[in-house]
């Protein structure tokens, strides 16, 4: 069924899903929900429940996801992170491991983003939660963790000055994600990025804003298995 499938005429007219994606680069192809309708979001999820395809849902709105789980109703969602997976249970792990370090309560929706595409990529994950630089002992508390990562996401808003801290501490690179989260000042998370694009700690390589899923994506690469990503 794999090689006869074949999209019809009302899903071609919006969409051309990239199944072969996996053969060329080793991972699925990801739908961005935004700026789609549900109806053309449940296009693309029965499609791709027809091929079989391992496939992330960014971006979803509830709406989205109703649509989504109509046509695949057994399909993982995670409400604040605004993402879908299909199928639910992610991939064995492969690889070294990837930490999601998240600046703030308040920056956990996009580093739950990054946490589970990186899961779904075949990674180990873990989390480490509201450990920002007002208070440098709780990011300290969790070194050993952190060093035993093959690669790190940090996740931070206002100041943004969390992944050049964390760089200084660790030996495994660390992509950094700006969010959106802060006051006037912040410019919807202009003002962490350039932080991190500033920082003076080397092996630091910065996503766009709020961008958990390429922050994600980035860490599944630079943590997979010798020879493969």
């Amino acid at each position: 069924m794999a090689e006869s499938w074949q999209p019809d005429d009302a899903l071609r007219a919006f969409a051309e899903l990239d199944h072969d994606r996996v053969a060329r680069r080793g991972y699925a192809e990801a739908v961005y929900c935004a700026g789609k309708t549900p109806e053309q979001v449940a296009a693309i999820a029965a499609a791709i429940g027809s091929r079989g395809t391992r496939t992330l849902f960014t971006r979803a709105s509830e709406e989205h996801a109703k649509a989504v789980l109509l046509e695949l109703p057994d399909a993982l969602h995670d409400e604040g992170a605004r993402l879908l997976a299909w199928p639910a249970a992610p991939p064995e792990p492969t690889g070294g491991g990837v930490v999601v370090v998240a600046a703030g309560t308040s920056d956990l929706p996009v580093a739950r983003e990054a946490l589970l595409t990186a899961q779904h990529l075949g990674r180990a994950v873990q989390i480490v939660a509201d450990v920002g630089v007002a208070g440098l002992h709780r990011v300290l508390g969790h070194l050993d963790t952190l060093r035993a990562a093959r690669a790190i996401v940090v996740v931070a808003g206002m100041d943004g000055a969390l992944p050049g801290v964390v760089a200084g501490l660790v030996s495994a690179p660390v992509v950094a994600v700006p969010t959106s989260v802060g006051y006037g000042a912040a410019f919807q998370g202009v003002a962490p990025l350039l932080t991190m694009l500033n920082a003076c700690a080397p092996g630091v390589a910065v996503v766009n804003i709020d961008n958990g899923y390429g922050a994600g994506h980035l860490a599944a690469q630079i943590a997979a298995p010798f020879g493969t990503g």
